[in-house]
C-alpha cells in the first residue's frame, strides 16, 4: 500500500545501459514490492522504463538502489527521473510487456554459466539435471542468439523451440531467475543435440545424452570433435595426447602456430602455468576469454605439439554446460581433463557456424561432430587477453564476452561505420557517444571471410540501430576492407591512414577529446604509408583531425613485399645490406638461406627488384630474431617475433644492458644495433641475452625520441598503439620508462592494440573530419 496522496510522490525513472535480457524488470518488482511502492516498470526500446509512487524516502531508496544494485549482468549508464502527479495508486507493483516503439537499447553480451545454473545441471534430482543448455537470466547465451531488438525469445533463435508448460511458467514468473530469460528450455522443450560421426569412421550417430557420451569417449581416444559452442564450432581434441595433437595440427595446416586449450577446472589450469590471482579472476569470471598464461618450464601434461617454441599457453574455462558436460561430472568414465579447443575453421578462414556447412566445411578434419539445434545468429570467436603484472588487462581479440558491449566515447559523433583493416578484421559502428565492435572475423582474404564481415555489419546495425551516413576505411589501395566500403558509403568513404587510425584509438579508448594532441608511438608489421612505402616503426604527433610524422625507422628493402615476410632470414639480410654490413657465412641468418636463395637476394637488393622500402618495427623484430639464430622461417603471423620475446623473458632479469640505436632529427638508425648484435654473437652470447638487450634498446630509443618530441612541442602524454605492443616485455618497458620520464601513457586495455582495434580509430578520425566539412 502506498502512503496518503498528500504524503506520496510519484517519478517517472527511465534506465539507460546494458537492463535487457539481464533479469532487471524482475529486480525492479523486487525492489519495489520490499520498499511497499505502487507502480510498474517494462522494457521499451530505449531501455527500462519505471513509474513509482510511494513515500518520498522509500521513492529515493528506490532510485538509488537501481543504479547501485543492479542484477549481475547489468551496465547501467544512466538514470533519468522526473516528476510525475501523483495518483493515488495502491495497487500492487507490476511488470508491463514490452513496448515496441522505435528507439535503441544495448544487448549485453554473451556469459558463461552462473553458479545457480550449474549446480541444477549437477544435480540428479533437478529436472535440468545433465541439460547441455541450462541458462537464466544471469548467464548464457545473448549476442549469439540475437535476430533482432528489443530482445524478446521471438527475436532470438529460441523462437524455433516453444516452451513446455514448466519453462513457461517460470518465464513468467517475476518472482523465478528465469523470469523472461529468453533461452530458457529444458529437456522437454529443447534444444536437443546430436553426434554425427565422419563417414567410414565406425561410429554409430547418437543423440542427447548418448551423443556427448560417444563425444567423451571419442576425445578419450585419441579422436578429434568438431563442437559447436556459443558463437561456432571448436575443433577439440586431447591435449596430453601426442598423435592426436599432431592430427589436428596436420589436419588444419596450422603450422607451428600455438593452441589454445580448455581446462576442466582452476586446479586442471595450476598443472599446466602459472597463475596470479588477478589471471584467476579473468580465467573464472563471467567472460571466460583466453587468457595468455606462462607456462610451467618443466611441465609433463601436454603433448608437446600444443604451443611449440612458446612460453605462453593460451587457456580458458568451459563456459557453457555443454563444455562442462564434455569434460564430465561425477559418475561419468574419467576422461581427458585438458582439451585443445581451437576455432572450428581451416586456416585462414572465419569461424564455422551452420551446421550443414560444418559438415562439408571441417570434412577431414573432424572425426565427428557433437552438434545441436539452437542456430547461431552471429558467430563470435574467443576473446584473448593477457593480465599484466599491476591486475590490469590487455585484449588482443576483443569477441565472445564482450561484443556487443559499448564503449563510451569522449565525443558525440554521427552515425559511423568503420571497417577496419584486412588482418584481425573487426568493424565498428557508432552515434552519439558511444560505440559498438562487431566480433572477430579475421584476415579478410577471401569470400568467406568477406561474407562473414556482411553479416556482421548487418547484425551490428540491427542491434544498435545505427545506420551509418559516414564509412571508414584504411588508405590501403589494395586492402578488400576498403574496397567493401567504397560499395557501403553513399559516396566516397573516409580514407584513414593506418597508424594514425592506431593512435586515435588508443586516444578514444582513454577518453581524450582531441583538443591536444599526443604523442604517438604506431608499432606493427604493415600499413600503408603517406608517401606509399610501408610504415610501422612510427611516432607520430596526433589528434583526431590529423598526424604529423615527428620520427621514424629508417626504412630498409623488404624484398618479396608481403610475400617475403614468412622468411625472417631475408629480412635480416635486407637489414644487413641496409646497414653496410657483410652476408659473413658464420651469420645465422646467412647459413639458413641456400646460395641460390642468396645470390637471388643479392640481385633484388641490388637492382630494387620486387622490393618495397619499409620502416616496419614488427620487419625489424623478425630480422633481429633470425640474425640471432632464434627463428629463419616463420609459419604463422609474428612467429620470429614471438620466438625472440620468448628468448628475451628467459634472460630479462639476468641481463640489463641495451643496444643503442643511432637517433638523428628525425629518424632512428638500427645500424649500430645490429653491429652490436654481430660482435656479441660472435663472442659467444647467448640468443636470450642478444634479443633482452635488442628489446631495451628499442624501449629506450622510444623514451629518447619522446624526450625530444617534448622538448620541441611540450606534449607530454605518449599512446603506445599497434601490433607490435602485444609484446609484453616490450610495452612493459615502454611504459615504465616514459612513466619514469614524467609521461601520461595511454596503453590499450578492453580495445586490442592489434588492427582489432584500428576500426575504433578509423571512426573517430573520420567522424571528426567530417564534422569540420
Amino acid at each position: 500500500m502506498t502512503a496518503p496522496a498528500a504524503q506520496a510522490v510519484r517519478r517517472r525513472v527511465t534506465v539507460r545501459g546494458t537492463v535487457q535480457g539481464v533479469g532487471f524488470r524482475p529486480f525492479v518488482h523486487r525492489l519495489a514490492t520490499d520498499l511497499a511502492l505502487a507502480g510498474f516498470v517494462s522494457n521499451t526500446a530505449n531501455g527500462v522504463l519505471i513509474e513509482v509512487e510511494g513515500p518520498p524516502d522509500g521513492v529515493a531508496l528506490f532510485c538509488s538502489r537501481l543504479a547501485t544494485e543492479p542484477p549481475p549482468l547489468a551496465a547501467v549508464t544512466g538514470v533519468g527521473v522526473e516528476d510525475l502527479t501523483v495518483t493515488g495508486a495502491d495497487d500492487a507493483f507490476t511488470i508491463r510487456s514490452t513496448d515496441r516503439s522505435p528507439g535503441r537499447t544495448l544487448l549485453p553480451p554473451d556469459t558463461a554459466t552462473c553458479a545457480d545454473c550449474l549446480r541444477e545441471l549437477a544435480d540428479p534430482a533437478d529436472r535440468r539435471h545433465r541439460h547441455p543448455f541450462v541458462t537464466c537470466t544471469h548467464c548464457g547465451p545473448r549476442f549469439t542468439i540475437a535476430t533482432g531488438m528489443p530482445y524478446d525469445r521471438a527475436f532470438t533463435t529460441m523462437t524455433d523451440f516453444p516452451m513446455c508448460p514448466a519453462c513457461a511458467r517460470e518465464y513468467g514468473d517475476p518472482g523465478d531467475r528465469r523470469f523472461h530469460a529468453q533461452p530458457v528450455a529444458c529437456p522437454d522443450c529443447g534444444p536437443r543435440l546430436r553426434l554425427v560421426p565422419a563417414s567410414g569412421s565406425g561410429v554409430r550417430p547418437a543423440r542427447d545424452a548418448g551423443a556427448l557420451a560417444t563425444a567423451r569417449a571419442l576425445l578419450a581416444a585419441g579422436r578429434i570433435v568438431a563442437v559447436k559452442g556459443l558463437g561456432g564450432y571448436h575443433l577439440a581434441c586431447d591435449a596430453t595426447d601426442a598423435r592426436a595433437v599432431d592430427a589436428l595440427r596436420t589436419r588444419k595446416a596450422r603450422g607451428g602456430k600455438p593452441f589454445a586449450v580448455m581446462c576442466a577446472d582452476l586446479d586442471a589450469v595450476r598443472r599446466i602455468a602459472v597463475v596470479s590471482e588477478a589471471e584467476a579472476a579473468t580465467l573464472t569470471g563471467p567472460r571466460r576469454p583466453i587468457v595468455l598464461l606462462r607456462r610451467h618450464a618443466r611441465q609433463d601434461v601436454l603433448a608437446r605439439g600444443v604451443c611449440p617454441g612458446s612460453p605462453h599457453l593460451g587457456v580458458m574455462l568451459p563456459y557453457t554446460p555443454l563444455h562442462t558436460l564434455l569434460f564430465g561430472l561425477s559418475g561419468d568414465a574419467p576422461g581427458p581433463r585438458v582439451l585443445v579447443m581451437t576455432s572450428g575453421n581451416r586456416s585462414g578462414e572465419p569461424i564455422v557456424t551452420d551446421d550443414d556447412e560444418a559438415l562439408t566445411r571441417l570434412a577431414g578434419l573432424a572425426d565427428a561432430w557433437l552438434a545441436h539445434d539452437r542456430a547461431i545468429a552471429s558467430p563470435c570467436d574467443d576473446s584473448l587477453l593477457r593480465v599484466r603484472p599491476d591486475g590490469t588487462e590487455q585484449v588482443l581479440r576483443r569477441s565472445r564476452g564482450y561484443v556487443p558491449r559499448p564503449l563510451r566515447l569522449p565525443v558525440a559523433v554521427r552515425p559511423t561505420l568503420a571497417v577496419g583493416g584486412d588482418l584481425k578484421n573487426a568493424l565498428c559502428v557508432a552515434e552519439g557517444d558511444q560505440a559498438w565492435f562487431g566480433p572477430h572475423i579475421g584476415d579478410m582474404g577471401d569470400l568467406t571471410a568477406l561474407e562473414a564481415a556482411r553479416r556482421a555489419e548487418s547484425q551490428m546495425r540491427c542491434l544498435t540501430g545505427v545506420g551509418p551516413g559516414i564509412v571508414a576505411a584504411d588508405r590501403h589501395p589494395g586492402y578488400h576492407s576498403a574496397r567493401w566500403a567504397t560499395r557501403l558509403a553513399r559516396g566516397e568513404p573516409v580514407l584513414v591512414q593506418h597508424h594514425h587510425a592506431h593512435i586515435a584509438s588508443a586516444m578514444a579508448e582513454h577518453g581524450l577529446d582531441g583538443t591536444t594532441p599526443v604523442i604517438g608511438v604506431a608499432f606493427d608489421g604493415t600499413g600503408y604509408g603517406d608517401d606509399g612505402t610501408v610504415w610501422g616503426g612510427e611516432i607520430l604527433l596526433a589528434d583526431y583531425s590529423g598526424h604529423r610524422r615527428f620520427a621514424h625507422l629508417k626504412p630498409a628493402p623488404l624484398p618479396g613485399g608481403d610475400s617475403g615476410v614468412a622468411n625472417p632470414c631475408r629480412l635480416a639480410l635486407a637489414r644487413l645490406w641496409a646497414a653496410g654490413l657483410p652476408w659473413d657465412a658464420d651469420l645465422p641468418s646467412v647459413t639458413a638461406c641456400s646460395p641460390e636463395e642468396l645470390t637471388l637476394l643479392e640481385r633484388q637488393l641490388t637492382r630494387g627488384l620486387a622490393c618495397v622500402a619499409t620502416s616496419s618495427m614488427g620487419r625489424l623484430f623478425d630480422a633481429v630474431s633470425s640474425l640471432a639464430g632464434v627463428c629463419h622461417r616463420a609459419g604463422y603471423e609474428a612467429q620470429a617475433a614471438l620466438e625472440l620475446e620468448a628468448a628475451a623473458a628467459a634472460a630479462w632479469s639476468a641481463d640489463t644492458s641495451a643496444y643503442a640505436f643511432g637517433i638523428t632529427a628525425d629518424a632512428w638508425d638500427p645500424a649500430p644495433v645490429l653491429r652490436a648484435l654481430v660482435t656479441d654473437l660472435r663472442r659467444g652470447t647467448p640468443a636470450a641475452v642478444l634479443a633482452a638487450r635488442f628489446h631495451r634498446g628499442v624501449a629506450r630509443a622510444v623514451a629518447e625520441i619522446c624526450r625530444r618530441a617534448r622538448r620541441d612541442t611540450g606534449l607530454a602524454t605518449v599512446a603506445l598503439s599497434g601490433g607490435v605492443f602485444a609484446n609484453a616485455l616490450l610495452e612493459e618497458e615502454c611504459a615504465r620508462l616514459l612513466a619514469g620520464d614524467g609521461f601520461a601513457v595511454l596503453r590499450h586495455g578492453e580495445v586490442p592494440p592489434n588492427d582489432g582495434g584500428l576500426a575504433l580509430g578509423q571512426l573517430m578520425v573520420a567522424a571528426h573530419r567530417r564534422q569540420e566539412e
